[in-house]
């Protein structure tokens, strides 16, 4: 593959990747949020595999395995059990307007590729144009976590903010050392079995899934 084009290419999947980023922020439905963290995945991997294949980068083709096992396949089956056995409302409470939160993604956004740029021109890989399009992805994703009242949303969130950083790694060197991405993966599961009890916890003890009645355990 010619590399302008493989460039191109991982461009275009990485604005695919801000617009999946986008739709997840201003989502409602719970069921919608998990499918858009599956395309993410999928993205993910798609442009994983691009610059793999246009590099040589072999540890890669691993990488995008990985992504596709685990973010596409593994995660929203997870997600899906989860909110099948907790019966949640497909509702998403928002602590903030959708406008207001779509005016501070943009501000975000703005930000990180002002940050990202002086990065951007110190790297050397194909993909280093992508940065500020991975950390606008990381803060979006960290602005859904902060603006959600409700536990799974959130949690979707650290999720996606963990795509934001992969996707970061692969533009400004190619990836990360795979048992440092094995060791990544485990803790994801690990910590996924962990929010699974967390959440049947919080809804035994308050029929619901809103972290704010938290604040009642600290007042008992």
């Amino acid at each position: 593959m010619h590399l302008p084009l493989a460039s191109q290419i991982i461009n275009l999947l990485a604005a695919v990747l801000l617009l999946l980023s986008f739709a997840m922020l201003t989502q409602r439905r719970i069921l919608s949020l998990i499918n858009l963290f599956a395309l993410q995945g999928l993205t993910l991997t798609l442009s994983t595999l691009v610059v793999a294949f246009s590099t040589g980068q072999h540890h890669l083709y691993y990488s995008a395995t990985l992504t596709f096992v685990l973010k596409v396949l593994i995660l929203p089956w997870v997600l899906h059990r989860l909110i099948r056995r907790l019966n949640v409302k497909w509702d998403v409470e928002t602590l903030i307007n959708i406008p207001t939160t779509m005016l501070v993604g943009i501000v975000l956004v703005i930000l990180a590729f002002n940050v990202a740029l002086p990065i951007s021109q110190l790297a050397g890989t194909i993909t280093k144009s992508t940065l500020g399009i991975a950390l606008a992805c990381v803060l979006l994703a960290f602005l859904m976590m902060i603006t959600r009242s409700k536990a799974v949303p959130q949690v979707i969130g650290f999720l996606a903010m963990e795509n934001g950083l992969f996707f970061a790694a692969t533009s400004a060197t190619y990836g990360m050392p795979m048992v440092v991405e094995f060791g990544i993966a485990l803790d994801v599961l690990v910590g996924m079995v962990i929010l699974g009890v967390f959440f049947f916890q919080i809804r035994e003890r308050f029929d619901s899934l809103d972290i704010r009645h938290l604040e009642k355990l600290k007042e008992e």
